[in-house]
């Protein structure tokens, strides 16, 4: 277990990075490490390539431009929503696929926003100064009122779009500036048969046969956007043990949680969640064979919860490791001796670990009741939130700026806006099931005894009850949505809409539950893991990475195979190896469109292919970029060990795992007829 990798133990003994390990931030790469082990010098201009034409999908995912006319390469599980948003019962885009002839055809999606950053800006010492002398109540409410004034300044100035961003567990504060694009279009999506050939059964393993992209476009002013920093491709994609870099927006990683942290997350946060959302993948289930239309509805959310099992799954058994966690502590006593053995430091760090482990504590007291009130996890669905959302809007925007909750100030409400306004079906039979599921979750977590359980359910059964809300809500109807959004703080409490009354009672009980989170448990927690920062940076410097924040971070490593259980695993897939698997039946079936794949394309045609680079969930979309800044694949999914990355990582089990542009190309070529994007992509006839 030597090869594995554990931060703090690196920063205690100051070793050199192991293989391919980290995602970096453009302003601290490791170009010397790169250039020793791969012999690629990696330039400011190749960083600046990367800054400028890797964009992140603001739902979640990662994203590249592939023309100066705003095209956008990214996955087809990134997009499904916008898929699923244009999908009708006669017109079903992710059975049948989607391609845009011309600009004209071309569908909004309406809840998708591309950001590209364009600068950021360091504002450490501004929030040090502001808290210090502080206690950890006045001090996190400080930093939280800085922060947004930061980020309110900086909107005003630029002319940009800012968002306050900590890294290194709040060891540093920056402000990153983005150009964004509200207007977005699908342009191409194949069919989710072969877009997620495998399903679950073939999630996070290799090899793998998906074709898992989709095309999207940027308009401006109702134009397509100029946006002349584009990836090119090498169609031929990379020789074997060649480098490999990933660009993109890794969602979170938690390399740097203390072991009380890690601890709470393997016993009480992921089997909670599991507990929870095992039952509801079953009542989807159940829900898809009730009918075609059903099973059509319901594919999305299914997909996306199996998704995430299987994610939770394997992160509990990456922290129910004992060798693992063991070196976790092993580096954590190291690094409080080093602390201890310096007086300075000893008195700047303190007891921020126990400090840390008596928040989880104090936690774990009202935990269900902040999960399932304030974290609405008893009111699951698009209706309460909508409401929701409404109630706080027009309640925070009578209060000063700085004082609002942080997704109702200036710089946050455009994409709250955007959300709710958008016009997305809602269907009253997916909405009853997962609000009468989530009451029931209420009832069975907070008891049938609770004061709040008895308050919500009064006499009825939670399916009476979710059944009775949906039918009497008008906020499916995004014209009801759009008055209430302009109404004011009166009107919204005087609505007479069942739902909107539910998210207006609870609303002072879920307020006061998450004032108690911010005093009693994260501002005593973040200003422990800021002291544990002045340690890290005292001991080894900022020449190690941050954990992941869904902000650009750059990977290295290369395209390469590993061993699994003794044998050998290719680094790469064929077309030809595809149709052994075929069994005419979900999730091994293949599209009509695919009939004749076997005749108009070559067998040899590369499909997926793994590598070492270190990723996690966000950089679903990233480009795979070549030495010379070319696009080499789109990354769709990690090997079932890449998922332990959250916590650690392994350089000899790792693997990303990306679509080969091999299969891209010729696709788009002989299965979909998309020869007018293969030009506006500059990529030659064959």
């Amino acid at each position: 277990m030597k090869r594995i990798f554990l931060l703090g133990l690196l920063i205690v003994v100051a070793a050199p990075l192991p293989a391919d390990e980290g995602m970096w931030t453009l302003d601290n790469f490791p170009s010397a490490v790169v250039k020793e082990k791969y012999g690629v010098d990696l330039t400011d201009t190749w960083l600046e390539t990367v800054r400028s034409s890797v964009a992140r999908m603001d739902s979640g995912c990662s994203a590249s431009f592939v023309s100066p006319n705003g095209l956008i390469l990214t996955n087809h599980h990134c997009a499904l929503s916008c898929i699923s948003q244009n999908s009708s019962a006669k017109n079903d885009l992710e059975a049948n696929g989607f391609l845009a002839a011309t600009a004209e055809d071309e569908v909004p999606c309406q809840t998708d926003r591309i950001s590209v950053l364009i600068e950021t800006e360091e504002i450490t010492r501004q929030v040090a100064a502001a808290t210090a002398g502080k206690d950890d109540v006045k001090a996190a409410d400080t930093r939280r009122r800085t922060l947004k004034r930061a980020v309110q300044d900086c909107e005003e100035t630029s002319g940009l779009k800012c968002e306050s961003v900590a890294l290194y567990q709040g060891g540093q504060h920056w402000l990153y500036k983005y150009k964004r694009y509200d207007d977005v279009r699908l342009v191409f999506a194949p069919e989710s048969d072969i877009a997620a050939f495998g399903g679950d059964p073939d999630n996070f393993n290799f090899p793998r046969w998906c074709l898992d992209m989709s095309m999207l476009r940027v308009y401006e002013g109702g134009e397509p956007a100029s946006t002349p920093n584009y990836l090119e491709w090498r169609e031929e994609g990379l020789d074997a043990g060649e480098a490999m870099f990933v660009a993109g927006r890794p969602g979170r990683t938690q390399r740097l949680l203390t072991v009380s942290d890690l601890k709470f997350l393997r016993d009480t946060s992921i089997p909670h969640w599991l507990l929870r959302y095992v039952e509801l993948r079953g009542r989807y289930i159940q829900f898809a064979q009730t009918s075609d239309e059903a099973r059509r509805i319901v594919h999305a959310p299914l997909q996306g919860i199996e998704n995430g099992i299987k994610v939770q799954r394997k992160r509990l058994d990456a922290l129910h490791s004992d060798a693992l966690f063991a070196q976790k502590e092993q580096a954590e006593r190291a690094l409080k001796a080093a602390v201890a053995a310096d007086p300075v430091l000893a008195a700047e760090v303190g007891s921020a670990w126990s400090t840390i482990e008596r928040a989880n504590e104090t936690y774990l007291g009202f935990r269900d009741d902040y999960i399932f009130i304030e974290g609405g996890a008893a009111f699951n669905g698009k209706l309460f939130n909508y409401a929701r959302t409404l109630a706080r809007a027009a309640a925070e925007r009578e209060k000063p700026n700085a004082a609002r909750l942080k997704p109702y100030t200036e710089a946050a409400l455009p994409r709250r806006k955007q959300l709710l306004l958008a016009d997305r079906p809602v269907y009253p039979e997916l909405e009853t099931l997962q609000l009468s599921f989530s009451l029931d979750k209420m009832r069975e977590f907070l008891g049938p005894d609770s004061t709040f359980v008895h308050e919500i359910l009064g006499r009825k059964s939670p399916e009476a009850l979710a059944a009775e809300l949906v039918a009497g809500s008008r906020l499916a109807d995004a014209a009801v949505r759009a008055e209430l959004w302009s109404a004011d703080w009166a009107t919204i409490r005087a609505s007479k809409d069942p739902i909107m009354r539910l998210a207006l009672a609870v609303d002072d009980r879920a307020r006061a539950l998450r004032k108690r989170y911010e005093d009693e448990v994260e501002a005593p927690v973040d200003r422990a893991y800021e002291k544990i920062a002045k340690a890290l940076f005292a001991i080894h410097g900022t020449s190690t990475y941050p954990d992941a924040t869904f902000t650009l971070r750059v990977s290295y490593g290369a395209h390469e195979g590993w061993t699994e259980k003794g044998s050998d695993v290719r680094p790469w897939t064929t077309l030809a190896e595809i149709y052994p698997r075929v069994t005419g039946e979900a999730p091994f079936r293949l599209p009509a469109s695919w009939a004749d794949a076997e005749k108009s394309m070559p067998g040899g045609t590369k499909f997926n292919y793994v590598g070492t680079t270190d990723i996690i969930g966000g950089n679903s979309g990233s480009p795979a970029i070549d030495r010379d800044g070319r696009l080499v694949g789109l990354i769709f999914d990690g090997n079932i060990h890449s998922i332990s990355g959250s916590y650690w990582f392994d350089s000899e089990l790792n693997r990303t795992v990306a679509v080969h542009p091999e299969i891209m190309i010729e696709s788009l070529r002989s299965i979909y007829g998309a020869d007018h994007l293969l030009e506006e992509m500059g990529i030659p006839e064959r």
